[in-house]
């Protein structure tokens, strides 16, 4: 059977193994690895036929590839937008954190050669999605950093969520055939909520994430008094990348009424 949920830990390295292109989570096409790293501590990344993307979560971070280098500071994801680094296969990236700091990388195969591009806040297209519907109940902040109508050449997609207390995000419910991943945070390590996939409902914890097979709805809910932040993570497929949502048509009828 296919695991859809995770509860991972850092190894003594540093390292949060989410999703690789082989084992329980395969069918998500995509190597996810969350590092925490600490202060002075640097990492050299160089994959041979992957792209990858760079994503700040907290910290301070100095990036450096090819000629470039840049420091980025992110207090958390929940209050400032994100900084990301995205690049080509065969690129040469060095992280060094300035202080402890969490990054999230992302890749998969892509022989598409492509310019690399380093995501500032001002890059970031922000939206809030859910407003007037549902009492309110299901607003959240949608932060897309890139997606096919920004990086046609990308395999991925990258963006992240921000859910109020007690509220709910991905809703209506809705799916896609392309396979997705979601990796949380609350804004106090106690917090918590759920997600459903399909039929089945899963706990969600700080540091959790999920594997979302194509083709199943996956709403989510977090408890009242918890922000939910969750960075969201698609695989395109070849000729068929992800655009858009599809939403279940059994709650369509919220979409056109007020309440």
């Amino acid at each position: 059977m296919f695991e859809m949920f995770g509860y991972p830990e850092y190894s003594t390295t540093g390292e949060k193994i989410l999703t690789t292109r082989e084992g329980l989570y395969k069918n998500m096409m995509m190597d996810i690895r969350i590092y925490k790293m600490q202060k002075g501590e640097e990492k050299v990344f160089c994959k041979k036929d992957d792209e990858t993307a760079f994503l700040l979560v907290s910290g301070n971070l100095e990036f450096s590839w090819g000629k470039e280098k840049v420091i980025a500071s992110r207090k958390n994801c929940f209050d400032e937008s994100a900084y990301c680094l995205h690049v080509s296969k065969n690129t040469k990236v060095k992280l060094k954190a300035m202080e402890e700091s969490e990054v999230l990388v992302q890749a998969t195969e892509n022989n598409v050669e492509f310019d690399n591009k380093f995501y500032r806040p001002s890059d970031c297209v922000e939206m809030t999605s859910g407003a007037g519907m549902c009492n309110n109940t299901a607003v959240r902040l949608v932060r897309t950093i890139f997606d096919y109508s920004i990086a046609p050449y990308s395999n991925m997609v990258l963006g992240e969520v921000i859910g109020t207390q007690g509220g709910w995000s991905s809703y209506i419910p809705h799916h896609h055939p392309q396979p997705e991943v979601y990796y949380y945070h609350f804004d106090k390590p106690q917090g918590f909520g759920a997600c459903f996939i399909g039929d089945q409902a899963f706990k969600i914890k700080d540091g959790s994430f999920c594997a979302i097979p194509g083709g199943l709805t996956h709403p989510q809910v977090t408890a009242p008094g918890y922000k939910l932040y969750n960075c969201w993570m698609i695989r395109h497929f070849e000729g068929n990348p992800w655009k858009d949502r599809i939403d279940d048509p059994d709650h369509l009828w919220m979409l056109n009424e007020s309440f």
